[in-house]
């Protein structure tokens, strides 16, 4: 009986390895190609030469930049984008905006409001006469099937291509994902994480947000801390030949060209044009009622964007994957990009660091040559300070990333001398609006009255308030968030783990770096493993003080005692304390077996009172009077200690061997 089940199941396996590593014949690929291409719509609804874009403010600051710059003296205008609502809304005000092209490179791309209300949008901008290209990677495209085929149907203007799809699928399905980590995990592994928005070659937006309504403040139960670079001027052109290289790179497939796409057009035709209902249709009407509005626009994102010197745009490009880079990086661009090697570059500027680094990553697990180059750092005579802004076990979406970070919380304080800032759940003080979320509104249809080209419905009627608060944070179907993402080692499925106190959580997901207060670079690198070695990414340096001292001020906000609880050595054991300290410290060097249950740093929270005034300062966790102000509170403040902790010194024990791919 047992070797009768166990035949069965290897069978089935084997079927869906032949099943996976099978694609449709070139003739069928090519068949479902023309069926896409003669249902596309080739008629605009504007006959005028600006394609009826919207007069914006933004793009005329941007226009006014490259009017002023020349070869030698390009000018530049930055804003900082901390605002999750505000950050929606300069997208959508930017793809009206555009009079020629636009250019959306993302990881992330879900069906949820935020994000169907930009696929809408470049809908609109293709039918105006807008040439619009979105470029997805597999592992994070469009749910359904559906909805690629009939974006690949919809019009001469628009284009939509996969990278990397695996296995000739522009979805992968649970079993056809194991398929795949067993068949081809070294082509699975390699990701696109690049996000760029580009208009007319004239602005760029970049950073950490994908689309999705986590990245905008619209989730109901979760959220993310996440910032973007709204940059206006000459280095748009770099970032859109960067894009360029992804979209001509072979592994950029059409979308009616992968298999499961062509399937399904094949046998059903070209579907209708994607428009999901919208959960909340008053937040996106709230929204819309702000984007034509100049003198909004100018207030939120004109006046207060800052005219910046020094700007450089630094992107991967897809021969990462192809290794063509001895260091497995893209440390050698064509000249037509004027792009190098993301994360060479930025141990590049942290190694010419001289006073302080400000480092902010959702996931802190460092790359060797990181852990080396922080090492040499904190040898020298006189080494910089090292404030570093993170995750805790209670904020991240990752456990796993945060049980190796846990593992080698020591090493970061005594060898690397960080000064580490995990961030809470429920901050006292960050960029955020409740009302965002639509928390509270009621859902009813009220779609009549919305302008016509955004037509919104309600979706709730029948389902639980639990149903809809599970929908809110993307469980009825997968994980939202990028280390959520389908991957052979996400057994967390992305989701945080559960705490003491219910409430609107937030989880750090910014990536950002400030070098001796004149340096500052956004972009999309967690200065990781995996985004030094198997992702592609990109990001913005601006060598100017001003834009450095803003940044500074934004990622201090998130170090700030409400909001982040300092990691600093425990108080060491009464009993026989140095014998305490080796062990740790020998198992912590265990790759596997790390067993020693006391760890040498711990969680420490402020405490107001006689003599500790209230304060937004990081506290310094080597400070002699350190422990005057700030108390212990353990390792996993606000967590209920269930099987999620269970998992965390798992996989401290037993995982830092994952540390390469998380």
């Amino acid at each position: 009986m047992a070797g009768g089940v166990a035949a069965r199941l290897t069978g089935g396996l084997l079927a869906l390895l032949l099943a996976g590593c099978a694609s449709l014949p070139t003739a069928r690929h090519d068949a479902a190609a023309a069926i896409a291409a003669s249902a596309r719509a080739t008629t605009v609804d504007c006959a005028r030469d600006d394609a009826c874009a919207l007069d914006s403010p933004l793009l005329a600051m941007a226009r006014d930049a490259l009017a002023q710059s020349r070869p030698q003296a390009p000018r530049h205008r930055a804003l900082i984008l901390d605002d999750g609502p505000d950050a929606l809304l300069a997208r959508v005000h930017l793809i009206r905006s555009a009079r020629r092209s636009i250019e959306l490179q993302t990881y992330i791309f879900d069906e949820d409001d935020a994000a169907q209300l930009v696929l809408d949008e470049l809908q609109a901008a293709a039918f105006r006469g807008v040439k619009v290209r979105l470029l997805i990677d597999q592992l994070a495209a469009l749910r359904k099937v559906e909805t690629l085929a009939a974006l690949s149907a919809l019009h001469s203007n628009f284009e939509i291509r996969v990278y990397n799809p695996v296995l000739d699928r522009a979805r992968l399905s649970g079993p056809m994902y194991a398929v795949a980590a067993l068949c081809c995990l070294r082509r699975l592994n390699r990701r696109m994480h690049n996000k760029l928005l580009v208009i007319d070659d004239e602005l760029g937006i970049i950073g950490g947000r994908n689309y999705q309504d986590d990245y905008y403040d619209w989730g109901e139960d979760f959220n993310f801390r996440d910032r973007d670079l709204l940059i206006a001027g000459p280095v748009a052109a770099s970032m859109r030949a960067n894009f360029d290289a992804f979209w001509n790179d072979r592994r950029s497939v059409p979308a009616e060209r992968i298999g499961d796409v062509a399937r399904y057009l094949r046998s059903h035709g070209p579907p209708p044009a994607p428009h999901h209902p919208y959960r909340r249709p008053q937040r996106v009407r709230a929204l819309l009622a702000d984007v034509a509005d100049p003198l909004v626009m100018r207030m939120r994102f004109v006046d207060p964007a800052l005219e910046v010197r020094g700007v450089r745009f630094l992107g991967d490009l897809p021969g990462k994957h192809r290794g063509e880079d001895a260091d497995g990086g893209a440390a050698t661009a064509s000249a037509a990009t004027g792009t190098g090697g993301t994360g060479d570059s930025l141990l590049g500027l942290i190694e010419g660091a001289q006073r302080e680094i400000l480092l902010q990553t959702p996931y802190l697990v460092l790359s060797k040559p990181a852990q080396h180059l922080f090492r040499a750092l904190h040898r020298r005579d006189d080494p910089p300070q090292v404030l570093v802004s993170t995750n805790s076990l209670a904020s991240t979406d990752a456990f796993i990333a945060y049980a190796v970070s846990y593992k080698y919380k020591r090493r970061y304080l005594r060898d690397f001398g960080f000064r580490i800032h995990e961030f809470k759940p429920f901050p006292a003080d960050a960029p955020f609006e409740i009302g965002a979320t639509g928390a509270g509104l009621e859902t009813g249809d009220d779609s009549a009255a919305l302008a016509p080209e955004a037509t919104l419905d309600a979706t709730t009627a029948g389902t639980t308030r639990r149903e809809r608060r599970l929908a809110a944070r993307g469980l009825t179907t997968e994980p939202g968030s990028e280390a959520g993402r389908p991957s052979p080692f996400a057994s967390s499925g992305g989701l945080p783990v559960r705490l003491k106190s219910a409430g609107l959580r937030i989880g750090l997901h910014a990536k950002s770096l400030v070098i001796d207060a004149r340096i500052g670079v956004v972009g999309t690198h967690n200065f990781d493993p995996r985004g030094e070695a198997l992702n592609t990414e990109s990001a913005v340096v601006i060598e100017d003080p001003a834009f450095a001292a803003a940044l500074a001020a934004s990622i201090r906000r998130d170090m700030a005692p409400g909001n982040a609880w300092t990691i600093a050595r425990r108080d060491p054991s009464p009993i026989l304390p140095r014998i305490e300290y080796h062990l740790a410290r020998l198992s912590e060097r265990m790759p596997i077996f790390d067993l020693w249950p006391v760890k040498y740093a711990t969680s420490y929270d402020y405490s107001v009172g006689p003599g500790c005034p209230a304060t937004d300062q990081p506290q310094d966790p080597f400070a002699p009077d350190f422990r005057r102000c700030n108390r212990p509170v353990g390792d996993f403040p606000e967590v209920d200690l269930g099987l999620k902790w269970l998992g965390v010194r798992v996989f401290t024990a037993f995982g830092s061997g994952l540390a390469p791919i998380l």
